[in-house]
């Protein structure tokens, strides 16, 4: 990549996700979303048809289908300057969405949710994404605790790697996400973006997803829809820790941020402006 950094642009096609449930289900509005992003400096757009919101309920495979695979197959159609990722738990809906355009297999549970997954993502060739949970979706935020928080994720990251390896998934192919939010207090989440360098250290690209999340809420008392300083301020310090792709649902002015870190902690490396500037 020219940049030194991706930014994920998230694509909810679900109507109960925290930040923007509803306002994508319909397809071509999902599709629009993906491409304006995509003109905002996104190099990945991440669709997912199941909301992983603390309390959110599982769905079922093919409700999942019917929201996401008319928008990576729309996307891919329209010939999309950004690669393509589903966010999914489910071999069935991976395989799909591989087929109708996606290259990237985003999976909050790390090949724990579906036995069949990691085997997709090794014979497809597929790249994917590793991220650290406490428990699942709906009891996440029950009284989160851990002996050591940093220690705690990497130990998990590492096995998971480890096994999805084994399973015969390139290692080049991985990334790993310590799961901001993820079953984690305040205090949890601040520690991990402390001491990103320990998963960092793992050797994989580290994805990072703070975006709009309640945590920075109770930091600063902005609801949802004002915490875009908080995402910048926390997205800019992953990035000075060594994290490389931002999972965030305001594309362009992070891509704007981030670039500024990056040329300042990389004065070699040059930002070119995306098609659309945004500022």
């Amino acid at each position: 990549m020219n940049e030194p950094f991706e930014v994920m642009g998230v694509v909810n096609v679900t109507p109960d996700s925290f930040s923007d449930g509803g306002r994508y289900l319909d397809a071509a509005a999902a599709i629009a979303h993906g491409l304006e992003l995509a003109r905002q400096g996104a190099a990945i757009l991440d669709i997912g048809g199941e909301s992983t919101r603390p309390g959110a309920l599982p769905v079922a495979a093919e409700e999942e289908l019917r929201r996401v695979l008319p928008v990576i197959s729309g996307l891919s159609s329209a010939g999309v300057d950004a690669r393509l990722s589903i966010d999914t738990s489910k071999a069935d809906v991976a395989a799909a969405a591989l087929d109708a355009g996606a290259t990237l297999v985003n999976d909050v549970t790390a090949l724990r949710g579906d036995p069949a997954l990691a085997r997709l993502v090794a014979e497809r060739g597929a790249d994917c994404c590793l991220m650290h949970m406490l428990g699942s979706p709906r009891t996440m935020q029950r009284d989160p605790h851990y002996d050591d928080v940093v220690d705690d994720v990497e130990r998990f990251l590492e096995e998971r790697m480890a096994f999805a390896i084994a399973e015969g998934i390139g290692e080049e192919r991985i990334l790993l996400d310590p799961g901001i939010g993820f079953g984690k207090t305040v205090e949890h989440n601040l520690e991990l973006l402390r001491r990103l360098e320990q998963i960092v250290a793992l050797g994989r690209p580290v994805v990072i997803g703070t975006s709009r999340k309640s945590f920075l809420g109770k930091l600063t008392g902005r609801e949802v829809d004002d915490r875009l300083a908080g995402t910048i301020a926390t997205n800019v310090l992953a990035y000075e820790r060594g994290a490389r792709v931002f999972r965030v649902h305001d594309v362009g002015p992070i891509r704007d941020a981030l670039a500024v870190a990056a040329a300042t902690v990389s004065p070699q490396w040059i930002p070119t402006t995306p098609k659309s500037s945004t500022t």
